[in-house]
């Protein structure tokens, strides 16, 4: 892909994880400041690639998952590269949150920092706490327009009523985890992204703390801030 593709593709993704409908050539061609034939013509070979796609008879496109799979790789390894950057607004909450309970009582804690990413995300929050699955944010998850219809809704369900387990099984070993779409183990028919930050705390080595919401994520902001809830709450615990 060449470095514009690439541009155009995050734009995609970005502007539809905003405006919840497929981006069009025009909205592009304003914000690079070339023709619409330029355009749809790169957004010809983003199709051709399998990175983006034209739902129904709709002038726009919408990223696929392969295509959401090459731009979270792209931002993980931006990060990996950073330097450690001030805490914006967002996760100063987090932070506050957290240290209202701090290690005395773990259990408040990490509700807490569901709560907090439940608020700045708009998605489903989850964490492990001990045995037990935390869920905050399930109308959240449910008033988003991917999840309107019935089959798309029950493959959620049937995510959650098995989440728990799994994590339990399948123990993720990466600080950061993201499962877009079908790369989901349950639920893959769902349209549904799980991103979950592992972590330490009085109950496991291997406590976890995420979000679950469609595919369509601001995913830098969402990363950034389960990432940082985790640390917060190993930081802490």
């Amino acid at each position: 892909m060449t470095n514009r593709q690439i541009a155009i593709l995050a734009a995609i993704i970005e502007q539809y994880a905003e405006i919840a409908v497929p981006v069009g050539s025009v909205i592009l061609a304003k914000l690079f400041n070339v023709s619409s034939a330029t355009i749809r013509s790169e957004m010809a070979r983003l199709e051709d690639m399998g990175m983006i796609m034209q739902p129904h008879t709709s002038a726009g496109r919408i990223p696929t998952d392969q295509g959401y799979r090459f731009y979270v790789n792209t931002l993980t390894e931006q990060h990996a590269n950073e330097q450690p950057q001030e805490l914006d607004r967002s996760t100063r909450a987090i932070e506050a949150r957290v240290n209202t309970y701090g290690g005395e009582r773990a259990d408040r804690a990490i509700r807490s920092a569901v709560d907090s990413l439940v608020d700045l995300t708009q998605n489903l929050g989850i964490a492990t706490i001990g045995d037990e699955l935390y869920m905050s944010g399930i109308g959240n998850l449910f008033s988003q327009p991917e999840f309107m219809s019935g089959t798309h809704a029950q493959s959620v369900a049937r995510l959650l009523d098995n989440l728990e387990p799994w994590l339990r099984e399948a123990a993720p070993n990466e600080p950061l985890n993201v499962y877009i779409g079908a790369e989901n183990p349950i639920g893959k028919t769902s349209g549904a992204s799980l991103i979950i930050s592992r972590f330490r705390s009085p109950y496991s080595d291997r406590s976890y703390i995420g979000v679950l919401g469609p595919t369509r994520q601001s995913y830098g902001k969402v990363m950034r801030l389960v990432r940082h809830a985790g640390a917060m709450l190993e930081e802490v615990l």
